[in-house]
Formats: C-alpha cells, structure tokens, sequence
C-alpha cells in the first residue's frame, strides 16, 4: 500500500509542502501568506484533477503545520475511499499528455530558432 509523503516546494515564497500518494500530486500543506496575525497561519488543500469530479475537493486552515497536516490526512482519508485505481491512472495520463505537449512546443521553438 503507498503512503503519503511530502516534499517541500522549493519555488514558493513561503513555506510549502506538496502531498504525493504514488507520484500522483493529492494535496498541499503551506504557510498563508498576507493574512492578518488573527486567522489561521497554515492552510491544507485535499485532491486532485482530473480524477475526481470538480468540487470534491476539500480545504481549510489551521493555526499551526502539525494541525494542518493532521485536517489533511482526515480529509484524504475521506477522498481517497471514493477513489478507484482508474481515477489515480487519469491524473497520470493527464500529466504525461502535458508533458509531451510543453516538450513538442519546445522542439518546434527551437527548429525556428
């Protein structure tokens, strides 16, 4: 059975985490940036598309990371129980096509270069 597992973004401005199960990206975990010091610092996002249906999935915030993360994996818990091996599948098929698109731009950039 694959477990979850986080890496952080390097790219972000602010501390954050994505969620993997398998190479399939679930989920994020990460410090709210511009808010004031009286809500919540972190916020968790569960799901992923396509895969599942629009709006499925779920949000929220929480006043620190180990809160955060705990919120997430309930929620995951929850989203992945109506999920099927065919759902995880679309995603990576999705991610593949999207690659060989940004590849084939690329390449044809480069023969007008």
């Amino acid at each position: 059975m694959r477990a979850l597992r986080r890496r952080r973004e390097p790219d972000a401005r602010h501390e954050c985490w994505l969620i993997y199960y398998g190479d399939v990206h679930v989920g994020t975990v990460a410090l709210r940036n511009g808010d004031p010091n009286s809500t919540d610092l972190w916020a968790w996002r569960c799901g992923f598309y396509p895969g599942s249906k629009p709006g499925e999935g779920t949000t929220g915030t929480a006043p620190s990371f180990d809160q955060a993360h705990a919120a997430f994996e309930a929620a995951w818990r929850v989203c992945k129980s109506k999920r099927t091996e065919t759902d995880f599948q679309v995603w990576r098929d999705q991610r593949d096509w999207t690659e060989r698109k940004y590849a084939a731009w690329t390449a044809s950039q480069r023969a007008f270069a």
